[in-house]
């Protein structure tokens, strides 16, 4: 087949041609790696490289990324990725377009004349302004704030980082009062960059999609557009702050194009949050769909339609995805658990219970159950649909009989019920409960947790093959954009052979009195956190 890039769209090819002509990238930026992947028509990924970066904990509770090297780990992903596309026989031209899904919280500033960033970068778990958010709870306007944007105020969304740093950052401080402070998520970031940044001809792009501009706390999440209500209650000043462009998640000219590399001036076509491209990658386009990611943290999207719902369960409320074109915005809710697969992690880092995190399952599967142990990874507090910021993690029942067994059950498990508790203020938000579950990320592959999943949420668990989605996602959105495929109806297909469903097993008495456990656990780990004895700084 000939390079039909530059001829009109309908005469180039047939749909089945395209799907089996065409490449699509995917910059997938992780709060723990760097990747990029090339799907082919059918979403099937043909080539990849991944990269880890360091994770910054200067203080407790504190979390940064260096955003140069953020970037310097997506280029080089790229580059590695194309390498063996172009050695597997394949011609780096039929790569149609390029997508971005990101960690979306995380707070990238930097400088308007230079385009340097002006601090690290502030990732999404950092709870250092968790004595901030309590007093921003005490401000005037505080009870009107979730119904504007979706989200409750906490430690979470990209605004109370912000006004932590003008607080006490100087250089941050001085670009806000001189105007020259630019604002970002990492995919604004990344689009600048990848751009050209400050070089490039015609000027910058500084732009964003709905689904993360959706996490800052700054959009209005029915008009899909910055709200002065939102930003007065911050007390931020329009003219002094540069904001992103909101634009649709999928679109052929609002991202640009790479600037330098293997795959300069590839245009970027789609952007998506790490969480709402998961959705995408699994399909989740009916209402009612729902998909959990076990990532570092854990994210349960729940689609509801093109109109949100704003939660009364401690949920938040967000933009699934906005394909644009005339489409209405599709939104969900969501709950998020802040320790997942970071849990796995820790029983590797700290305590040396597995060396690896694939050992987890034959760990606990050395004892029967957890053995009483509960655990409460509330390592940055606990987020949906608890939200108790003066939490830390917390292990009950621990007896002389406990053995590392029972500490890695309890620990997927804590993932588990997390979740279970989740889906349950789900049905209550929506009206009806969830038939399945669809599931991705790392802690996926294990196969015990995914029973424990489906055991302690009286659910099936449905586990596709190929489990990259959230990357996927960010295809489908670029993919969209340029012909790839042309609508929804083109994908139905994608990603559905050899996924693996698991059915509850326990009954409903025994998964009531694990749940009531559970809940027991939470409620005990509540108020460590005093200010009258500890450390502002612990």
């Amino acid at each position: 087949m000939g390079d039909n890039r530059f001829l009109p769209r309908d005469v180039a090819t047939t749909r089945a041609e395209r799907r089996e002509g065409w490449f699509v990238g995917s910059i997938d930026q992780g709060t723990t790696s760097t990747r990029f992947l090339i799907f082919n028509g059918a979403g099937e990924p043909v080539a990849s490289h991944q990269m880890g970066f360091d994770n910054k904990h200067a203080h407790s509770g504190w979390h940064e990324h260096d955003p140069l090297e953020l970037l310097q780990t997506v280029e080089t992903c790229i580059e590695k990725a194309v390498e063996q596309f172009v050695a597997d026989g394949h011609d780096v031209t039929r790569i149609r377009s390029v997508g971005i899904t990101n960690q979306r919280e995380t707070l990238v500033l930097w400088d308007k004349n230079t385009g340097e960033p002006l601090h690290n970068a502030v990732v999404w778990p950092d709870t250092r302004t968790a004595s901030m958010v309590r007093e921003l709870k005490t401000w005037p306007g505080a009870d009107k704030v979730q119904e504007l944007c979706g989200l409750p105020l906490s430690t979470y969304p990209s605004s109370v980082k912000l006004v932590w740093l003008l607080r006490h950052d100087k250089a941050v401080k001085q670009a806000y009062d001189e105007g020259r402070l630019v604002f970002g998520t990492v995919d604004s970031w990344l689009i600048f960059r990848l751009n050209g940044g400050n070089d490039r001809t015609g000027g910058p792009i500084h732009v964003t999609d709905a689904t993360n501009a959706s996490r800052t706390m700054f959009m209005n999440l029915h008009t899909l557009q910055y709200d002065d209500t939102l930003l007065s209650f911050f007390k931020l000043d329009r003219a002094k702050i540069i904001l992103p462009k909101i634009v649709p998640s999928s679109h052929a000219t609002e991202f640009g194009a790479l600037a330098r590399g293997p795959l300069q001036g590839v245009s970027i076509t789609g952007c998506l949050g790490d969480q709402s491209s998961a959705l995408v990658g699994q399909c989740g386009f009916k209402p009612g769909q729902a998909k959990n990611t076990y990532g570092t943290g854990c994210f349960l999207l729940y689609n509801v339609g093109t109109e949100p719902v704003i939660s009364k369960n401690g949920l938040l409320a967000t933009v699934a995805y906005d394909f644009g074109k005339g489409q209405k915005p599709v939104y969900a809710l969501e709950g998020s658990i802040a320790v997942g697969g970071s849990g796995i992690t820790f029983l590797q880092n700290n305590l040396g219970i597995v060396s690896s995190p694939k050992e987890v399952d034959s760990v606990a599967r050395t004892v029967p159950d957890n053995g009483g142990v509960y655990f409460v990874t509330a390592f940055s507090g606990l987020f949906a649909p608890y939200w108790i910021d003066d939490a830390k993690g917390t292990m009950f029942g621990i007896t002389a009989h406990s053995q590392k067994g029972h500490f890695a059950r309890a620990t997927l498990e804590a993932t588990c019920h997390q979740t279970a508790a989740i889906l349950d203020a789900m049905a209550t938000d929506s009206g009806h409960a969830l038939e399945s579950l669809a599931v991705d990320g790392g802690l996926s592959n294990s196969d015990l947790c995914m029973q424990t999943q489906a055991d302690v949420s009286g659910i099936p668990v449905d586990r596709p093959c190929m489990r990259e989605t959230t990357a996927l996602g960010a295809a489908v959105a670029a993919g969209l954009a340029t012909g790839v495929w042309e609508s929804l109806d083109d994908l139905r297909e994608v990603n559905r052979e050899g996924r693996s469903v698991f059915e509850p097993q326990i009954g409903k008495d025994e998964r009531r009195r694990v749940r009531a456990k559970w809940e027991q656990a939470v409620e005990m780990c509540r108020g460590w956190i005093r200010e009258d004895l500890d450390d502002p700084s612990s």
